[in-house]
């Protein structure tokens, strides 16, 4: 949280998040930029499942701009989004002669950041 008195702004960060960042950077390239009402229909009408998470994370960046700085939810816009790819869990799958194939589960990192338009 940074409280410049030009553009004061709140980053939330969720971490380790089971899907691939290919298809979570899919969303969030979609509400870059928006207010935070349009971020919010955008995110609740969009058919993935990444969807969610990302809405739970801008919801609780918004909750702490309102709280902790006191700002109003309609004059804030999602300014910064990024999905940074995580550790890679790492499974075998049993196979035919007793071979094993490896199988990789993706996580990611996904940080917001909520500003203030500044009027």
């Amino acid at each position: 949280m940074r409280t410049n008195s030009s553009d004061p702004e709140v980053r939330a960060l969720a971490k380790h998040i089971r899907m691939s960042a290919h298809k979570a950077r899919r969303v969030v390239n979609q509400i870059r930029g928006r207010s935070y009402e349009q971020a919010l229909m955008i995110l609740e009408f969009m058919p993935y499942r990444a969807c969610y998470p990302i809405l739970q994370l801008v919801s609780s960046a918004t909750a702490n701009a309102s709280q902790i700085l006191g700002l109003s939810k309609a004059n804030l816009f999602v300014g910064e989004a990024r999905v940074d790819e995580g550790a890679s869990l790492k499974r075998f799958q049993p196979r035919a002669q007793g071979r094993a194939y490896p199988i990789h589960k993706p996580t990611c990192h996904t940080t917001i950041v909520i500003k203030s338009k500044s009027l």
